[in-house]
């Protein structure tokens, strides 16, 4: 459970409401014809721009990694591999398969080692795998991102389109409430959405794929060393390497 997330949009959250409640009558921020044009107007560009397949994809892809993909640390996912080669080495690759893995991707490689798979029949693997997951996060970055570009411009449409109105009806007082409404609403709309769900999960979704691409490719290497039988200590210190200058000191310390 990714806590950050759930805090800021909950904040977010709460200081619009908060502002809304002590300026007066709820409602009044209610407006079918501006969530309509918002919402729709911003799913509308987004699946001319992608195949819906994608978006719907892109949707699963930002909750999880928002909500509840959990963090990986290099730290002790090196620990884990150099463990994992200490095990090799003293009962051989079937000595893994007694070893419970919690890292899917890493689980799969050491699976691949106790199969006894060729070492470059593993690197191919998973680095196809690897490729692809890099992918599908980058897709639904983009997707979030055309939704929270597309949110704020269809938000100035509404505007656009709520002042025509209440300028084509100047002589009946009646009118230009609803059309003043839907004139303001929509901008409103536009700009929680675009920068309180779909920009920020997109910046979100482009930090995990850097994240897991130094990650995955860090199990990948372990992986492959594990495979050609070098020592937990070779390793380790092979590994290292992927990790921030700050806390390579404190791994070697506690190695």
């Amino acid at each position: 459970m990714d806590l950050a997330t759930i805090i800021g949009m909950l904040a977010g959250t709460a200081v619009v409401a908060a502002a809304i409640f002590l300026g007066g009558d709820v409602l009044t921020f209610v407006n079918i014809p501006s969530i309509l044009i918002v919402m729709g107007g911003g799913l509308a560009a987004t699946l001319i721009r992608f195949p819906i397949n994608q978006v719907f994809s892109a949707v699963g892809i930002g909750g999880k990694v928002a909500f509840t993909h959990k963090k990986t640390q290099p730290r002790d996912m090196i620990d884990q591999i150099a463990e994992l080669a200490d095990v090799i080495r003293k009962n051989g690759p079937l000595g893994l398969e007694n070893v419970t893995v919690e890292n899917d991707f890493l689980a799969k490689g050491v699976q691949m080692v106790a199969d006894g798979y060729d070492k470059d029949f593993i690197t191919e693997s998973l680095e196809r795998e690897r490729d692809q997951y890099l992918e599908r996060l980058e897709v639904g970055q983009r997707v979030y991102k055309s939704l929270g570009d597309a949110a704020p411009a269809f938000g100035m449409i509404g505007t656009l389109v709520g002042l025509v109105q209440m300028l084509s009806t100047m002589d009946d007082p009646s009118t230009i409430g609803p059309a003043m409404a839907v004139a303001l609403l929509t901008t409103l709309y536009g700009a929680i959405i675009a920068n309180l769900v779909c920009l920020p999960i997109s910046d979100k979704l482009a930090g995990k794929m850097k994240i897991e691409e130094v990650n995955q490719t860090l199990i990948i290497d372990g992986v492959v060393s594990i495979r050609d039988s070098k020592s937990p200590g070779l390793i380790r210190e092979m590994l290292i390497a992927y990790l921030p200058e700050k806390h390579r000191a404190e791994l070697a310390e506690a190695a």
